[in-house]
């Protein structure tokens, strides 16, 4: 939204109109020019670009933010240098003012919703839980297909950083993966699959 704003972080303590980049190109299509409103009208009538960003622009200059009545702000004098009519806007538009403070932004740090912690408690349970039924008719499947050699790489991959204990010498592939909890079973699934 187009508005007056004060923000300490990128304007300093100035005063700047940000406008946004798709309202005012509609009103410039009343000039009928077809060039750049900002370089074309707004910037020779002496308004100075302040700051660009994504879909809007900052804009400082006479009759906007310098030598006006911050209780009476208007966006006329821009209207009139981009459309070339007369400023007919009535009301008066109040000025957004954004405390970046290192108190103000510690408030609002401490004001922010903290993440919810129940997931972390859940995810302590599942890195125990036994391989699921699906998931073991699921391997049997992607085993028959996968070599001896790739299984094993891939089951060290998958058990590691778990509790579960590498595979033995004479242990048998199913034995093996029925000692797999959900998460590394998981992890497995998506090494044989790639």
């Amino acid at each position: 939204m187009s508005g007056f704003t004060r923000d300490s972080r990128y304007y300093g303590d100035r005063l700047v109109y940000e406008a946004l980049l798709s309202k005012w190109s509609r009103y410039h299509a009343r000039c009928r020019c077809g060039n750049n409103w900002i370089t074309q009208h707004a910037e020779p009538a002496g308004f100075t670009v302040v700051r660009r960003g994504s879909g809007f622009v900052a804009l400082t200059g006479p009759g906007l933010t310098e030598d006006v009545d911050e209780s009476r702000l208007t966006a006329n004098a821009l209207w009139e240098a981009v459309t070339g009519e007369k400023g007919t806007q009535a009301w008066f538009e109040p000025v957004r003012t954004i405390d970046r403070s290192e108190k103000a932004e510690a408030a609002r740090k401490t004001a922010a919703p903290r993440p919810n912690r129940q997931p972390q408690a859940r995810t302590t349970t599942t890195k125990n839980e036994p391989i699921t039924d699906k998931q073991l008719r699921y391997l049997t499947t992607l085993i028959t297909k996968a070599s001896k050699d790739r299984f094993n790489a891939e089951f060290a991959a998958a058990i590691k950083g778990t509790t579960v204990k590498p595979r033995g010498p004479q242990e048998r592939t199913m034995q093996a993966v029925k000692r797999l909890t959900k998460p590394a079973a998981r992890k497995l699934i998506t090494g044989l699959l790639t």
